[in-house]
């Protein structure tokens, strides 16, 4: 038997489940932070942000949110959902653009018995997908194989997103 390593897994694995705790919430903090960078958040703009998810479904896994910190769809106000849906719209222009998929999975999680890892501020997934992308790796190992590192991928994307911003990048021009 092969092994199969993503040590990077492991912060995840330990966090599931658990309140948001002393940190608080992970996309507020994204938003009050200015290392877009390090933090996997591609574009931000009036609506909300989109970010990668750094313990992603497959390759160019995203997530877009809301700038206010709000957990029922119910209350968004009609400029706060059409900015978020615009930011799921530019994000599958991106992706179509440079990592060619041949369909998505655009879906929210709302709750955390709905498997909402970040249950007090909602977001929506957008997951692009190719024709045979499934293999038995998630079925019998319960493992995703992801063919591209975060980091690259984030940068082939933030050039579509718009550029790499004014602080010095390690995305190769």
């Amino acid at each position: 038997m092969k092994t199969l390593w993503a040590p990077w897994r492991m912060e995840y694995i330990r966090s599931a489940g658990k309140p948001e705790g002393k940190k608080g919430c992970l996309f507020c903090r994204l938003r009050r932070s200015k290392k877009d960078e390090d933090n996997l958040v591609l574009l931000r703009d009036e609506a909300g942000m989109v970010v990668m998810n750094r313990y992603p479904y497959n390759n160019g896994h995203l997530m877009a949110a809301p700038n206010r910190h709000i957990a029922d769809f119910g209350k968004l106000s009609d400029i706060e959902v059409t900015g978020l849906f615009r930011l799921v719209q530019r994000s599958l222009d991106v992706l179509r653009a440079e990592l060619s998929p041949e369909g998505y999975n655009i879906g929210m999680n709302l709750g955390r018995a709905a498997g909402a890892g970040v249950a007090g501020h909602l977001h929506v997934h957008v997951v692009p997908r190719w024709t045979g992308d499934s293999n038995f790796m998630p079925v019998v190992a319960e493992t995703k194989v992801i063919g591209e590192h975060l980091h690259e991928t984030y940068c082939r994307l933030k050039r579509r997103f718009g550029g790499s911003g004014k602080a010095k990048s390690r995305c190769r021009k």
